[in-house]
């Protein structure tokens, strides 16, 4: 397997399991994410459909390289965010939101109820932690190893060509 596909494989599998972890959190774990984790779910999206891209033009390396490299871009940003909200939940500085609320209803006439039995869900208390490191932090955390790991890939595949 060459370097480019090593990085193609790890720009897809790490944005992919970072997203499948919130969500199984979200939906199996019962956590619900607040207005800030939904923004570190973002680049994630985004480094997935980058990485499918790169898989559909891996005959052509030179595009499927630049699409690796912005896959790991977003993977870094969403690391940043998770950093910003790790800082915002350990009272490092303020954020930059409100708090959200839990999912809403599926019909209007049952949304007034479920407004008021959703849980008030806020950014700057982590419903969970490991080791004194929240879910916003492993993001940060896996998120920028996985980057500069698929940089470090990109970069030895540049030597090589």
């Amino acid at each position: 397997m060459t370097t480019l596909a090593k990085a193609r494989l790890l720009a897809l599998l790490a944005p992919a399991a970072l997203l499948g972890g919130a969500l199984a959190s979200q939906h199996i774990g019962g956590l619900y994410p607040c207005e800030m984790c939904y923004w570190q779910r973002w680049p994630h999206e985004a480094a997935i459909v980058f990485a499918l891209l790169a898989y559909g033009l891996s005959g052509q390396p030179r595009w499927s390289r630049a699409l690796v490299f912005l896959a790991a871009v977003a993977i870094a940003i969403s690391g940043a965010i998770g950093v910003f909200h790790a800082g915002v939940e350990y009272r490092w500085w303020e954020g930059v939101t409100k708090c959200s609320r839990g999912p809403s209803a599926a019909n209007a006439q049952d949304l007034l109820k479920a407004i008021m039995n959703a849980p008030l869900i806020r950014c700057d208390q982590p419903q969970w932690t490991l080791g004194g490191v929240s879910l916003a932090g492993f993001n940060a955390i896996f998120s920028f190893a996985a980057a500069i790991a698929i940089w470090a890939l990109l970069a030895g595949n540049r030597r090589r060509a």
